[in-house]
């Protein structure tokens, strides 16, 4: 039986670190769906016009009821930017209650803040000594400072411990599973890994497919449409991790393959080809075969064969059997 992964104390200390950094942005966001809820019920509406309670012009606007100010016209004006071209709306939904038991939810959300900035400050000096894996690991589209250190404080910046990328994704949870019989495959249900590192590359992928013109982005797009919107989340995030090995065992910068890699690997039909099978040319030439991109293209973010072949992200979602 193989040994657990003991990383060294450093990385200990920094994943504790990271970890209780997320619980306290947990507790913040649940704080803020409180104070929203508490809001309605005092019969401020802010929610309703404003996208944002707790944006600038909203906590502007909380800050100025906590101080003790009711009167609607006043708290309409602190609205910022656009918020403004809503002043009648934003005076009708200000019209309300908001007594003191109301202001203890916003000082417990600023001392959330506080933790929250205090905890950030020991990460950054915690993690100085792998600064430069930080710094690297950023290069990936969706991957944030705050998400680099998680990615540093889960796997570690020693990648000899996985010997391939494939036993990182394995070890992680971000890879389809394998329970198969009789030569029929039953489930590709993910194996249960590091809850943190998950979500944090989640949050990476979803990041990631917002970008313009990235393989990333490409990717999402190709499997969302058969294989749903989460399996192609947990796909990408499967290329940002074997991505983030790559780069961390060589030291190489992350090169994208472009938003129009898929569309290079395709082979385009003759101009003159036929709609008519049987009346084609024997002329035309064949497709030529697709070649998986070498090890190196690993970095940038390719996992080999695409979605519509054989190959490892067929295994996502359940097979019919015949």
């Amino acid at each position: 039986m193989r040994a657990s992964l003991v990383p060294p104390k450093p990385i200990r200390t920094l994943r504790n670190l990271t970890r209780y950094r997320k619980t306290q942005i947990n507790d913040r966001q649940r704080e803020a769906a409180r104070l929203h809820k508490i809001l309605e019920d005092t019969g401020i509406k802010l929610g309703c016009v404003a996208s944002d309670i707790m944006g600038k012009s909203g906590r502007a606007m909380l800050d100025a009821l906590v101080a003790g100010t009711s009167d609607p016209v006043v708290l309409a004006e602190l609205a910022r930017g656009q918020l403004r071209k809503k002043l009648p709306a934003l005076r009708e939904a200000l019209e309300g209650r908001f007594d003191s038991e109301h202001a203890l939810i916003v000082a417990h959300i600023d001392f959330l803040d506080e933790a929250v900035e205090r905890l950030s400050d020991a990460i950054e000096e915690q993690i100085a000594p792998f600064a430069r894996q930080r710094d690297l690991l950023m290069t990936i589209p969706g991957v944030k400072q705050s998400t680099a250190e998680v990615l540093i404080a889960e796997i570690g910046v020693d990648m000899n411990a996985f010997p391939t990328p494939k036993h990182l994704a394995s070890w992680a949870g971000m890879c389809p599973g394998n329970d198969e019989s009789a030569g029929k495959r039953r489930s590709g249900k993910t194996r249960k890994g590091s809850k943190w590192l998950r979500a944090t590359l989640t949050e990476a992928a979803l990041a990631a497919t917002r970008t313009k013109n990235t393989y990333l982005a490409a990717q999402y797009q190709r499997l969302r449409g058969r294989r749903g919107h989460s399996k192609a989340l947990t796909a990408v995030g499967h290329s940002i991790l074997t991505a983030a090995w790559h780069m961390l065992q060589t030291g190489e910068l992350y090169r994208d393959l472009g938003g129009d890699y898929y569309a290079r690997q395709t082979p385009t039909a003759s101009p003159n080809a036929s709609s008519d099978s049987s009346k084609r040319s024997d002329t035309t030439s064949p497709s030529s075969p697709w070649t998986p991109p070498p090890d190196e293209d690993f970095a940038s973010g390719a996992l080999g064969r695409p979605p519509h072949r054989s190959g490892p992200w067929q295994a996502w979602g359940s097979t019919r059997r015949s």
